[in-house]
């Protein structure tokens, strides 16, 4: 039977009490509908309650919500069991709640998620071996850490990581430690974002607008941790008021946040184009030549010109992994005009020949 998860967004006079009150009427009722309540979440803070659910569909769900208590949910999306649990730490109820009458689960679903790319900025004179032992040492890093600060692996590639966290605290120290542990070994670079959120917004999948925003920071590909206002304000504000380090993280306010969000989404859709450049970015964006170029550099520290290209290389990195396709495949497909200039890009960006650079990742 599918499994589906609801949001509920609760008036102010609603307590974690009533939302456990809801949730029993519920049990109480729902096999006349093919239901089976899993769990819930319940957010006092941000006024939000989630339901785990196995349902035969949606209308099922909404008509024993009716039924049982009259509190309809404002969305339902479908899930997979083991992603819930990966994200949120659980899909049944807790124990100690088990033990209760009423069932209180004051449990809010608001995670902060952490997405880790590990990467090289250059490639000179490394050789398969090294890089392979690299990859094995990166890898147990960051899982040792990870579980370290008490954080769950959602979905991890040999250089990608995405990691949820109940504690915002937890989330920092383990992105500090990542980022001082990885950086100094052998040239790698560790890009980190996190961004902070909950499991059903307006959009299909399960936390997906959260994830989007952190790869988003992620892929800038900064040298700084790049974390949202919200993670900063609850980490200080956890913390009794300690400033982040300013050297290691940074912290963008809601406007550089909406303008990362927009700068990613514009090259998401445009980067294939070879005709697409600073011009269009900043026409796009809504921004003069000049005014683009400053907030660039601002925010990420590269000009628009660098970093389109730096975007169109990194993506040209992730095709030559797969070897599906020749040199010039990709250098067309990922907007150069040229395979030399494209060639010439790759060497002068990351010290190594694409072909040499293949040969070092594929067997």
């Amino acid at each position: 039977m599918p499994i589906f998860m609801d949001r509920h967004d609760i008036p102010e006079e609603i307590t974690a009490a009533h939302v456990a009150q809801m949730h029993r009427e519920d049990l109480k009722i729902e096999h006349l509908y093919g239901c089976k309540g899993m769990t819930y979440w319940c957010d006092e803070k941000r006024r939000t309650a989630f339901c785990l659910i196995a349902a035969p569909n949606r209308k099922a769900i909404q008509d024993m919500h009716n039924h049982a208590h009259g509190d309809v949910p404002h969305r339902i999306i479908e899930v997979e069991s083991a992603i819930v649990e990966s994200f949120l730490g659980r899909i049944e109820d807790p124990e100690k709640s088990k033990k209760t009458e009423l069932n209180i689960i004051n449990d809010p679903a608001f995670r902060i998620l952490m997405v880790i790319n590990v990467d090289r900025k250059f490639f000179k004179g490394l050789v398969r071996d090294q890089l392979l032992k690299e990859s094995r040492e990166s890898i147990a890093t960051i899982q040792f850490l990870v579980q370290r600060f008490l954080g769950r692996v959602v979905r991890q590639g040999t250089y990608k990581f995405l990691v949820s966290f109940n504690s915002v605290t937890a989330a920092v120290h383990c992105a500090q430690a990542l980022h001082a542990k990885i950086r100094p070994k052998n040239g790698l670079s560790p890009s980190i974002g996190l961004y902070a959120g909950v499991p059903v917004t307006d959009k299909d999948g399960i936390f997906e607008d959260t994830i989007k925003k952190a790869e988003h920071f992620s892929d800038m590909g900064s040298e700084k941790i790049l974390l949202s206002s919200e993670v900063k304000e609850l980490y200080e504000s956890e913390n009794q008021n300690i400033i982040l380090d300013s050297e290691f993280m940074k912290a963008l306010s809601s406007r550089e946040e909406g303008f990362v969000i927009a700068l990613m989404d514009c090259m998401g859709k445009n980067w294939q184009d070879p005709y697409y450049g600073s011009k269009d970015l900043s026409k796009d964006l809504g921004y003069s030549k000049s005014q683009l170029y400053r907030k660039m550099l601002s925010i990420i520290g590269k000009s628009p010109n660098n970093f389109i290209k730096e975007y169109r290389l990194n993506k040209a990195k992730q095709l030559l992994h797969k070897d599906t396709k020749t040199i010039s495949q990709i250098a067309y497909s990922t907007g150069f005009n040229s395979p030399a200039y494209f060639s010439k890009c790759f060497m002068d960006t990351f010290g190594i020949l694409p072909s040499d650079y293949m040969r070092l990742y594929v067997a």
